[in-house]
C-alpha cells in the first residue's frame, strides 16, 4: 500500500511542505492529501492590504498543486485521533500513516467588539466597516507588534479622512532598533495616527477601548492585533502541547509524543537559536516546513535526517505602500543597528512578499527533480 500522508491546513508552511513533499517522494510510493476549507489559498501577509480596500487576486490551490500527485480535500477538520491515527473532516475520515499538521493561529480578541485581519473573512468585515464611517470617525488598533503597526498605516494612508490611532501596553515598535523606531514614529506622525504608548486595554465596547482608571479610548471601530491563538484541536488530540496550545516538536518538527506526527508554522512550538522560540510568523513558518518535509522524506527513504537549524536575517514591515522598514537582526532575532528605510524598504518587502507567493505558486520548483524511493518506514511509537 502507498505511504498516506495528510497535511492540515494550506497556508503558507502547509502549501510549502505539500509540495516540497511531492518534490521528493514518487507518487507510486505515496499519497498526500491537502486538507483546507477555502479552495483558495490566503496570503495572510496581506490581510491588511485587504482590510484597507485593496484587491487581492486569487490563488487557487488546484492551479498551485497542478501537475503534482497532492490531492485536495475541501473540508473543515473536526478531530484528530492520533491514537488512531485518522482525522474527522465534515467531508469523512481520512486515516494516515503521517500528519503535518499546519493549521496556523488566528488573533485571539476579548470580545465581540473588535475587528481584526487574522483571516480573510475579518478583513472583508473590516473593510466594510471602514468604508461606511464618516469623515471624522476614529478607528483604533490595539498592538504594538509588526502587524498592528502594517494594520494602522495602511488604514491611515487608505482612509486620510479618519481620525487613526493605535494602543500599546509596551512601546509601538519596541522591538525595532532605534533607527527604525525614530522612523517608524516619524511615519506615524505623517500620516496622522494618534499613539498611545504604554497603556493597559481592560476590555472594548461598541464606542471603544476601556482604561484600568476608568478613562477610554473613543473609537467606532476597534481592531485588536495583541497577540494570536491556535485552535484547541491539538490539545483536543491527545498531542504533548505547550500551554498555548502549541505542538510541542523537535529539531526536525516532529511531535515529541507522537512520532508519526509533524508540526509546522504557528501551530508548533519549535526551539530557536540561543534558547529562544521561533516565533509566529511566515518569516518562521516556511523554513519549518522545509524542515519538516525534508525529515519526513529522508525517513521514508532511508536516507539521513538533515537538521538545519532555523535563524532570522530580518523583520519586513510595510507602512503604507509608498514606505517601509528592513530591520536587520540577529539569528535570535534581536534588532541590529542596521535598517533599510522608506522606499527602498518598501520595495525589498513588495519583493520579499510577491517572492513568498511565487513560491506557493511553484512549490515543486524549489528542489531538483529527483524523487526518491520509498522503504520501509521504521517502527512507530507512542510515548
Amino acid at each position: 500500500m502507498k505511504h498516506r500522508i495528510v497535511v492540515l491546513g494550506a497556508g503558507y508552511s502547509g502549501v510549502h511542505t505539500a509540495g516540497r513533499l511531492a518534490r521528493r517522494l514518487q507518487a507510486a510510493d505515496t499519497e498526500i492529501t491537502l486538507v483546507n476549507r477555502d479552495p483558495d489559498f490566503i496570503e495572510r501577509v496581506r490581510l491588511h492590504q485587504l482590510a484597507a480596500g485593496q484587491e487581492l487576486p486569487p490563488r487557487p490551490l488546484r492551479d498551485v498543486f497542478a501537475g503534482t500527485h497532492v490531492t485536495l480535500r475541501a473540508a473543515r477538520v473536526t478531530e484528530v485521533d492520533a491514537a488512531r491515527r485518522v482525522v474527522t473532516t465534515d467531508a469523512g475520515d481520512l486515516p494516515y500513516d503521517t500528519l503535518v499538521y499546519a493549521l496556523g493561529s488566528t488573533v485571539a480578541t476579548p470580545g465581540a467588539h473588535v475587528d481584526h485581519v487574522g483571516s480573510r473573512p475579518a478583513a472583508l468585515r473590516l473593510r466594510s466597516r471602514l468604508a461606511a464611517l464618516s469623515p471624522g470617525a476614529s478607528v483604533l488598533v490595539v498592538g504594538g507588534g509588526l502587524t498592528a503597526i502594517e494594520a494602522v498605516t495602511e488604514i491611515a494612508e487608505s482612509w486620510p479622512g479618519l481620525r487613526v490611532a493605535i494602543a500599546s501596553r509596551d512601546e509601538v515598535g519596541g522591538r525595532l532598533g532605534a533607527r527604525a523606531q525614530r522612523h517608524l514614529h516619524a511615519v506615524l506622525k505623517r500620516l496622522g495616527v494618534t499613539v498611545h504608548s504604554g497603556v493597559s486595554i481592560t476590555g472594548v465596547d461598541e464606542s471603544g477601548a476601556l482604561l484600568p482608571d476608568g478613562r477610554r479610548i473613543e473609537a467606532a471601530v476597534t481592531v485588536w492585533t495583541a497577540g494570536f491563538a491556535v485552535h484547541p484541536l491539538a490539545a483536543a488530540s491527545g498531542l504533548e502541547v505547550a500551554p498555548n496550545g502549541q505542538i510541542i516538536v523537535d529539531a526536525t518538527m516532529r511531535s515529541v509524543s507522537h512520532p508519526d506526527v509533524y508540526a509546522v508554522g504557528d501551530a508548533a512550538l519549535a526551539a530557536g537559536p540561543n534558547d529562544t522560540t521561533l516565533r509566529m510568523s511566515c518569516a518562521s513558518g516556511i523554513p519549518m516546513a522545509w524542515q519538516a518535509a525534508d525529515a519526513i522524506a529522508a525517513r521514508l527513504t532511508g536516507r539521513p535526517v538533515p537538521e538545519s537549524p532555523i535563524r532570522y536575517y530580518t523583520q519586513c514591515i510595510s507602512l503604507g505602500r509608498h514606505d517601509g522598514i528592513i530591520q536587520l537582526v540577529t539569528a535570535d532575532d534581536r534588532p541590529k543597528p542596521t535598517a533599510v528605510l522608506g522606499r527602498p524598504a518598501a520595495r525589498i518587502k513588495e519583493m520579499i512578499a510577491a517572492g513568498a507567493a511565487w513560491s506557493l505558486g511553484h512549490p515543486t520548483l524549489l528542489l531538483p527533480t529527483r524523487r526518491h524511493q520509498v522503504t520501509a518506514p521504521e517502527p512507530v511509537t507512542h510515548s
